[in-house]
């Protein structure tokens, strides 16, 4: 047992120091597994869990058969826990503005999420590049209102983080979907976004849920398509 792990750190090791120094530019996709054991003369088991350490790092992205997954500037982002821990893996360094912090009575998306309760609590929030200052998403973040959560709109979020909140209220990510496609911004949001209205971006819908199957939240989000864009694997 001892041997395998040396031989996956070993890989993991070049591969890590390859991404680091810029050999691998953001966004290249790595060799599949046959490739990568041919050329480090492993078995694929070896090669995945040396891949296995490169995801839990932060340095790639892994998806298996056919998937679809966002990028930032080139660079993969798995965004299942936010777009902030997404963006800060890939080392960009963004600023959040809250706009709001407001309970909601939505019994259309209630029906398409398929709840009984219409009641939300809505957190409204942009994020800019702190570089130059270019907000880059608009985002509404819908939770149902549990201990923790509904409490919200009166307290403010501060300068706590979403996630860590959503973790404390016992809301915890396990799988979900999410949708994308794009429209032109109206007034509203041309405003908070620093941008034209009628330009068009990215709009993303990721409905995440508990490994019970119960609800944890419903993310609705602009991206700027000079920054994200969608890539899509199959075969």
């Amino acid at each position: 047992m001892s041997g395998v792990r040396l031989k996956h750190q070993r890989i993991t090791e070049v591969l890590a120091k390859e991404i680091r120094s810029g050999r691998r530019p953001p966004g290249e996709q790595l060799p599949g597994e046959h490739a990568l054991a041919q050329r480090f003369g492993v078995s694929r088991t070896t090669v995945r869990a040396a891949l296995a350490e490169l995801s839990e790092a932060g340095l790639i992205a892994t998806r298996t058969g056919k998937g679809s997954y966002v990028l930032f500037d080139g660079r993969p982002l798995d965004d299942r826990l936010g777009w902030a821990r997404a963006l800060a893996t890939q080392g960009i360094d963004t600023r959040v503005r809250t706009v709001a912090v407001r309970g909601v009575h939505d019994e259309q998306l209630a029906d398409q999420l398929g709840l009984h309760s219409p009641e939300f609590v809505c957190v409204e929030r942009t994020r800019e590049l702190v570089a130059d200052a270019v907000v880059v998403s608009y985002e509404r973040s819908f939770l149902p209102p549990v201990p923790g959560i509904r409490e919200l709109p009166e307290r403010g979020l501060e300068r706590e983080s979403l996630t860590d909140v959503m973790g404390r209220a016992g809301l915890r990510p396990d799988h979900g979907e999410q949708r994308l496609g794009g429209r032109r911004i109206d007034a509203r949001e041309a405003q908070l976004l620093r941008r034209a209205p009628g330009d068009w971006f990215l709009d993303t819908r990721r409905t995440s849920r508990a490994a019970d199957g119960s609800f944890v939240e419903h993310v609705v989000s602009l991206l700027d398509p000079d920054h994200f864009r969608l890539t899509v694997e199959f075969g």
